[in-house]
């Protein structure tokens, strides 16, 4: 069963909202919290779970307190006979977080972890081997983890005054 946006309403969007917040919550206490019965949110979750719009549960984790303190994006442009996710695997760099492909000049953007600049080092020599890259440490991280949320589609568009068709 698959849901789309528009068939998420305002109550699912507050059950998400909220376990988004805290997803230990107990269906008692997701209930009061939105104002309605234990049983009937917890139908709410269940549709939501099997419709793939929760797609689970974790632990937010303190990377740096964990002992990987250094974080990282890198863009890479992956030679075609070397493409790191054709010829590698997860397993092969547990650095690695999250991996996103892109369209324009750089092939993948990653996001890594590194117990230190030594340690990231070696991983940036290792993945150099895939192809062209570019490295960005991040310093600090002014904000993160935007919560899911319904968005307005209908954003204005101005006109570009110089390059109107006629």
């Amino acid at each position: 069963m698959t849901l789309s946006p528009t068939d998420l309403d305002e109550t699912d969007w507050l059950i998400l909202s909220e376990l988004q917040s805290d997803g230990r919550l107990s269906f008692k206490e997701l209930g009061r919290r939105i104002h309605m019965s234990a049983p009937a949110v917890a139908e709410r979750v269940r549709r939501l779970e099997a419709s793939g719009v929760i797609t689970g549960y974790g632990a937010q984790v303190d990377a740096a307190a964990a002992g990987l303190p250094i974080l990282a994006f890198l863009q890479l442009r992956c030679r075609p006979s070397d493409c790191l996710l054709r010829t590698t695997s997860a397993e092969d760099y547990p650095e690695i977080i999250e991996v996103h492909k892109l369209s324009g000049e750089f092939c993948t953007m990653l996001k890594v972890r590194a117990a230190s600049l030594r340690h990231f080092e070696g991983l940036v020599e290792r993945l150099g081997q895939h192809g062209d890259m570019r490295t960005h440490i991040v310093m600090s991280t002014q904000y993160a983890g935007r919560p899911v949320a319904p968005v307005v589609e209908d954003r204005p568009v101005t006109r570009p005054e110089g390059w109107a068709s006629r």
